[in-house]
């Protein structure tokens, strides 16, 4: 440990003296307008907009192009050099945040918010394009991450209508690292914006690790980025139905293209509806969800996306709060079924708004300066009741106690970012710089009333539809303003790549309590840094390094006063692969993550906040994707996670809940290409969830299990008919457990969707 806090402060120190060095020089420098190795001015990184100007990815000194109007327009359908692929690589002209044909993503704006190719960015960052979404029928940002190094959506099982219980590098990300198009959606320790459906998503970016540099106040194992469907420059459009198990029916639209014969206005229009029901009784899963965007190009500098979504749930109360006893191990040879609502289906309910608009502004000042301006305003309202099981009262006789509450939960929060990204040389050396400010505002509120019920059988339910109001027990308004200058600098020399990057961070929390009258605030201040260094040989080979640090102000109470805020620290050592003349990418990971200040919960009554802990979470990740011109996609991800409590007033050298140590998962599969079967398509995945601990003591733990899941579709012309099964052989398992008393989640039991789409 030693070694590393030694290697931390001089990288600290030296990362310091390199930005600043590098941010004068840049500021110093007339920015010319025919550099070498000049990359064009980019629109925002997230606007699938049409002639998007992105730069070969390590043109060298002595290969540099014109920087006249016409060759930058020439230039953006030149192919990425770093990591040489075949000439019929269908993502050639692939930009930042586009669309992707298959399972592999090339290049990514997530972790530096410029167009740079993956292989050039010295991060772990798993894609997921839409392409894989809709083979593997994902219907939610957990299901999504299932085949994703690093990520773990499976935490709290497959009857969550809340959608929560994301994990990255073993920390929970649930409140605290998702991002549309690059700007935060907040949360509140009861409500947060997971629930966003994956169909209105061009690609969903999990970038893993401390991450505050570029986005201020994030968790520390890194966020994961949902970037929208935005309007091309080619008229298409999409419609489908479906309809599968729980009496589950849907309907998806997706169609744009230009509005006018100039091309200068383009369209698109994703929605869809779905009702139906999961695997708990009386519990619903209904959703209207849709997204207008409109893209205005007035010249070939200037790009302005207008963009918003809407999304209205009524949903039935889905998690289900279980004793291990009945769970992980049978109670008296008797196992709680996986459909079992344990609390009253008249109370029980998750009701669900959505909605944000906002606008991707970008001009290229000249042919070397681009101003970019990011805004949204996010809204969301949620109503829910809940009787939830607390335990046993008599485990013999399967009683369980039960309690719940009614809550009402309100989020408005808007966010801009402002980013000036320049390009300019010194000497052999090319840089690609970016200075920014953003600021955020949030002010959130959340009212709690208690409730209870009498004690059910949970092997032999009696339902009454009674229960007993309790008292008002929380009633807060929480107010969060947060302001961030950044500057970061991408060098490269010849296939070498050094990033720099710093932030200093301005946040200050208010806290209301309507309760008892009290107010608390606090500022917080923080400065995070990054640095990265990456070579790509000529095979393919780009072995990299990076150290990233992150600051999360909190929002939990103790002694009347809000808690300091967390902090963290990385280093990551890994190779990413990208094999000649293959469409394929395949990255190893090794990181050592440190998370400072971490908010912990006395385990008794009244289970105060403290705030004495440190996590360290240490692992290795592999991850390989492909999509081959015979029709065959291949997506493999292996995660080794080992999390230890370093700080803590009882549990020092114990490993956290929830975290399996391992997690496998590979999925194949491929597409007749001629012959009596052209256009069958079959496929499957097998999922291994390892083994992780029940209880902060670590003396239980919940048993690994192993799933498979299967595809069918056929694909003729415009049309596609597919059934997708998840769990196949309907294995019964646990995916997590936080308490063996009253805290363990069932995971998905099978599930059978068929879908026909038509295309045009």
């Amino acid at each position: 440990m030693t070694t590393f806090h030694s290697i931390e402060s001089a990288t600290r120190l030296h990362m310091l003296r390199a930005l600043c060095l590098c941010a004068v020089s840049g500021l110093a420098l007339s920015i010319p307008t025919g550099t070498a190795d000049a990359q064009s001015a980019l629109p925002p990184v997230t606007v699938d907009a049409p002639q998007q100007r992105t730069r070969p990815a390590t043109a060298r000194p002595t290969q540099r192009a014109s920087t006249s109007r016409a060759a930058r327009t020439n230039r953006t359908a030149r192919a990425p050099q770093a990591a040489p692929v075949a000439p019929a690589n269908p993502n050639a002209g692939e930009r930042a945040g586009g669309p992707v044909i298959g399972f592999v993503a090339n290049r990514s704006g997530s972790a530096t918010k410029t167009d740079t190719p993956i292989m050039e960015t010295p991060q772990s960052i798993s894609v997921i394009t839409s392409d894989q979404i809709k083979t593997q029928d994902a219907q939610t940002l957990t299901q999504a991450l299932r085949y994703t190094a690093g990520a773990n959506g499976d935490v709290n099982g497959g009857s969550d209508t809340r959608n929560g219980g994301i994990q990255i590098r073993g920390f929970d990300m649930t409140q605290q690292g998702l991002y549309l198009d690059g700007l935060r959606l907040p949360s509140t320790p009861y409500i947060h914006f997971d629930s966003l459906d994956p169909f209105g998503a061009s690609r969903l970016e999990v970038l893993k690790g401390p991450s505050s540099v570029m986005y201020g106040g994030s968790g520390p194992g890194g966020i994961l980025n949902y970037v929208s469907k935005l309007p091309t420059a080619r008229q298409f459009g999409e419609i489908s139905v479906s309809g599968g198990s729980f009496d589950r029916y849907q309907g998806e639209f997706d169609f744009g293209g230009p509005a006018n014969k100039e091309g200068t206005v383009l369209y698109r229009l994703t929605g869809l509806v779905r009702d139906g029901g999961t695997q708990v009784d009386d519990a619903r899963d209904s959703r209207v969800f849709i997204a207008p965007a409109v893209t205005f190009k007035p010249n070939e500098d200037t790009t302005l996306t207008v963009l918003a979504n809407y999304q209205k749930e009524k949903n039935g109360w889905g998690l289900q709060f279980l004793p291990a006893s009945g769970t992980i191990y049978p109670n008296a040879g008797r196992i709680i079924p996986i459909n079992r609502n344990t609390g009253e289906p008249g109370f029980n309910r998750y009701d669900n708004e959505i909605a944000s608009v906002g606008y991707l502004f970008a001009h290229n000042i000249n042919d070397n300066l681009t101003f970019r301006q990011n805004l949204r305003y996010s809204w969301m309202h949620n109503e829910s009741d809940s009787i939830n099981a607390g335990g046993y009262l008599d485990e013999a006789a399967g009683l369980l106690y039960r309690y719940g509450g009614s809550s009402a939960s309100t989020i408005n929060s808007i966010a801009v970012d402002n980013q000036l990204e320049g390009h300019f040389t010194t000497g052999i050396l090319s840089h690609t710089t970016l200075f920014g400010i953003d600021y955020r505002n949030t002010t959130s509120t959340d009212v709690n009333t208690s409730y209870s019920a009498d004690p059910l059988n949970v092997f032999n339910p009696v339902y009454t539809n009674s229960w007993t109001k309790g008292a008002l027990y929380e009633d807060y308004r929480v107010k969060q303003s947060q302001v961030g200058i950044y500057a970061q600098d991408q060098i490269k020399l010849g296939r070498l790549s050094v990033q720099l990057g710093g932030r200093q961070d301005f946040a200050k929390t208010t806290y209301d309590n309507y309760m008892d009258g009290s107010s608390t605030s606090t500022d917080a201040s923080a400065f995070t840094g990054r640095a990265g260094v990456m070579y790509n040989f000529d095979s393919g080979v780009a072995p990299y390094y990076s150290y990233s640090e992150s600051f999360l102000p909190v929002l939990n109470i103790a002694n009347g006063s809000l808690l300091a805020p967390e902090t963290a620290h990385q280093h990551e050592v890994g190779i990413k692969y990208q094999p000649v003349g293959v469409n394929a990418m395949i990255t190893l990971a090794a990181f050592d993550l440190t998370r400072q200040n971490v908010v912990r919960f006395l385990p008794v009554a009244p289970f105060t906040a403290i705030q004495t802990g440190e996590v360290n979470s240490r692992g290795i990740e592999v991850e390989a994707t492909a999509t081959l011109a015979a029709g065959f996609n291949v997506r493999a991800a292996y995660s080794y996670i080992d999390i230890e409590v370093t700080k803590d007033p009882v549990n020092v050298g114990k490993a956290l809940t929830t975290v399996p140590m391992n997690r496998l998962g590979i999925w194949s599969d491929y597409t007749m290409q001629g012959g009596l079967f052209e256009g069958v398509q079959v496929g499957g995945g097998i999922r291994y969830i390892g083994d992780s601990w029940a209880d902060d003591a670590n003396t239980s733990k919940v048993p690994g299990a192993t799933v498979v899941d299967a595809l069918l579709a056929y694909n003729q012309k415009n049309y596609r008919l597919a059934l997708n099964v998840t769990n196949i052989a309907d294995t019964r398992y646990v995916s997590s457990c936080y308490s063996p008393v009253y805290g363990c989640f069932y995971g998905d039991s099978r599930k059978v969707v068929a879908k026909l789409t038509y295309r045009w």
